[in-house]
């Protein structure tokens, strides 16, 4: 397959989390030369050691808090592309640690953005934020691009701070260059290596494979649920367009579910118990307060990239089972359900990397 990164420099902060190892590896898959900056893997079955992604990349450990350490990785990549989502990326997590949340979401993308100004290789980042980052009001309507930014919790005050400083150094430092600059806010994602605490798919499957019931916070909200391989297709798209139409493609965009797919959190687990073939499930409320509903319109994404949701919910809920099933510290079962993915697309993004 043609590839739009093939023998690419690309940096990624954030190659050792869940979607960063996904990333990681379909880019390794489609031939870029790939630096890694971020953190150490926190879990040992997580995806950047089932997919062995220190082997594929120049893997640095480092804080995007720091930024001469950043910028000094960033300088010697000489990438073309950047890719950040170094992030705390937990709403309960930020409750408790709220300082170091904003520290490293707003802080380490401004250091992020600034380490990319003076690196003039760089011509085209994007900047992973959350759907989170809207104002939600709990209306029940789908967010557009344009809608209000803001947030209740932390976590999504963060991400809508995230959207702002980007959106000023675009204006302040890269609209008249040929440098494209875009944020790109993704639904609940789903996917095997996935072991954060008190994400609802990761707290399924630990409590299946240890005979437990599952714990549901909030059976009723409503979320945009989606396969970890549906937004980094969006994402490596979005890459791909600000290659070569910076000006036109910079901005924010949304890459969600069809309407079908952003069904309860309920819903959701009987799902994995059903594709699961057993358990069951109990529902603890919790203290914090989480939003209702969530819904992304994704009208921009289709009609100017060409981007288009493929996997129903339940085919979403079947990969991500199989991956949890199989258990492989190998590269081998994540490459073929990337392989699958793209061959179930023929018309989709993800065909024309």
């Amino acid at each position: 397959m043609e590839s739009s990164f093939r023998d690419k420099n690309v940096f990624i902060t954030g190659h050792t989390g869940f979607k960063g190892g996904w990333l990681s590896l379909w880019l390794w898959q489609l031939g870029a030369r790939i630096t890694g900056y971020s953190l150490p893997a926190e879990h040992p079955k997580g995806q950047f050691f089932a997919a062995d992604i220190e082997s594929k990349c120049n893997h640095i450990i480092g804080d995007v808090r720091d930024y001469k350490s950043l910028f000094k990785a960033l300088s010697q990549a000489e990438p073309e592309v950047v890719f950040h989502l170094a992030a705390q990326p937990l709403v309960l997590e930020s409750y408790r640690t709220p300082r170091d949340t904003f520290d490293t979401n707003v802080m380490g993308t401004v250091n992020l953005l600034e380490a990319v100004r003076q690196t003039p290789s760089v011509k085209a980042i994007v900047i992973i934020t959350s759907d989170k980052c809207y104002e939600n009001q709990n209306k029940g309507c789908a967010f557009r691009e344009g809608d209000r930014l803001g947030g209740h919790d932390p976590y999504s005050g963060s991400k809508a701070a995230c959207e702002v400083v980007t959106n000023s150094y675009w204006r302040s430092f890269f609209q008249t260059s040929d440098v494209g600059i875009a944020t790109a806010r993704a639904g609940n994602v789903i996917g095997g290596g996935d072991w954060a605490a008190d994400r609802i798919l990761p707290d399924c499957y630990r409590s299946l494979l240890k005979s437990e019931d599952i714990v549901v916070r909030n059976p009723h909200a409503i979320r945009p649920w989606q396969h970890v391989l549906e937004p980094i297709s969006g994402y490596l798209l979005l890459a791909s367009k600000l290659l070569k139409e910076p000006k036109e493609i910079s901005g924010p965009w949304n890459f969600g579910p069809t309407l079908s797919a952003q069904v309860p959190v309920g819903e959701l687990v009987n799902l994995v118990l059903k594709e699961w073939k057993g358990g069951q499930w109990q529902h603890r409320p919790s203290a914090v307060t989480e939003a209702k509903t969530l819904h992304l319109d994704i009208t921009k994404a289709q009609e100017k990239l060409g981007w288009h949701p493929t996997l129903s919910i339940e085919q979403a809920v079947a990969m991500t089972g199989a991956w949890y099933r199989n258990d492989h510290l190998s590269d081998s079962f994540s490459l073929k359900q990337i392989e699958e993915f793209v061959t179930r697309t023929p018309r989709g993004a993800a065909s024309s990397l």
